[in-house]
């Protein structure tokens, strides 16, 4: 869920001379729906492991597309950097939107999670103020207010029924905003290669720091996989995660950001259908209603994006690989 590609400039160019649009879009929504099937497959098992250990499965299963990808593809990864603090700090709010995102699937419907998931962006252009210096002009302004109406619509605490669940994939939305910040500063100087395999290993470590947590509270607790159906999920959840990552840097690589970005909210309509088919959700009309106005605000924040930069002959910024899902 709210997941986006990372490429370099010169990549993201030669994408615009070369690529195929469509392709581009296809690959988009492959992947999208890869990674909306794999939290499909984390609901599933939500109640059997704990959260903390679906994170740890999920990344470390991830190494399997991952490396066999950049063995083909590149003929090995590198992992050396001069930043390491800035990777410690991208990871520490990846793996905490991650967290916050799995946990969200267990307390909600996949549907309503996803949908107040994909209000990221929105803070993604507040944030980036502060944190970046960005310069945001009045109709980008204006868009993330519509947005932040749409969330306001989901959740509709006016209405007495307001569930604190809803604060859960709201605070993985921030922690993914400032995941994804993180990953603009280190863009400049980093290989997305490097940025994807430092985060996945991290994960995977940090993951490992819940365990503990399972001593003083036994819910908590990490659990043996048992049966071949049980060990075949946490597989399959791994091994969706790295390959949707692959199929969505393949996407960026032959569209540009601004075609292919839009496409990642396609996961408002694959989750709808995943949790009406294998949950029987049946989203409410403020769940239906606000998700498309926060769609709706997303899709022209990136527009507004590609315009802004077009009137300052620069590349807008590509969007980054998603490794909090």
């Amino acid at each position: 869920m709210v997941q986006t590609a990372t490429t370099t400039r010169a990549g993201s160019r030669s994408a615009a001379g070369s690529g195929s649009a469509v392709r581009g879009i296809v690959y988009a929504n492959i992947a999208v729906f890869a990674f909306t099937l794999m939290d499909g497959f984390i609901k599933e098992i939500s109640d059997v492991f704990p959260t903390g250990q679906i994170v740890f499965f999920r990344n470390l299963l991830a190494f399997i597309p991952l490396l066999a990808f950049a063995y083909w593809r590149y003929g090995g990864i590198t992992l050396r950097t001069s930043r390491p603090w800035s990777h410690v700090v991208r990871g520490v709010f990846g793996v905490t939107a991650m967290f916050f995102f799995f946990l969200s699937y267990k307390l909600m419907d996949l549907s309503e999670a996803i949908a107040l998931g994909l209000s990221g962006p929105i803070f993604i252009t507040v944030l980036s103020v502060p944190l970046l210096g960005e310069h945001v002009g009045w109709r980008r302004w204006s868009a993330v207010v519509v947005g932040f109406v749409g969330v306001l619509v989901m959740t509709h605490p006016g209405a007495g029924v307001f569930d604190w669940h809803a604060l859960v994939p709201l605070a993985a939305a921030v922690s993914y905003a400032l995941a994804m910040i993180s990953i603009r500063k280190l863009g400049t100087t980093e290989p997305p290669t490097t940025i994807v395999f430092h985060f996945t290993a991290f994960a995977t470590l940090a993951s490992l720091l819940t365990i503990p947590v399972g001593i003083a509270d036994p819910e908590q607790a990490w659990v043996m996989p048992s049966g071949l159906a049980m060990s075949a999920i946490i597989l399959t959840i791994g091994v969706l995660g790295g390959a949707a990552q692959i199929v969505l840097t393949m996407a960026y690589q032959h569209a540009r950001a601004a075609v292919v970005a839009p496409f990642d909210y396609t996961a408002l309509i694959y989750g709808f259908l995943i949790g009406a088919v294998w949950f029987k959700e049946r989203p409410d009309a403020y769940i239906v209603i606000g998700g498309a106005i926060v769609v709706a605000s997303g899709i022209y924040i990136i527009h507004r994006e590609t315009v802004v930069a077009r009137s300052q002959h620069r590349e807008p910024p590509a969007p980054p690989l998603p490794t909090n899902e």
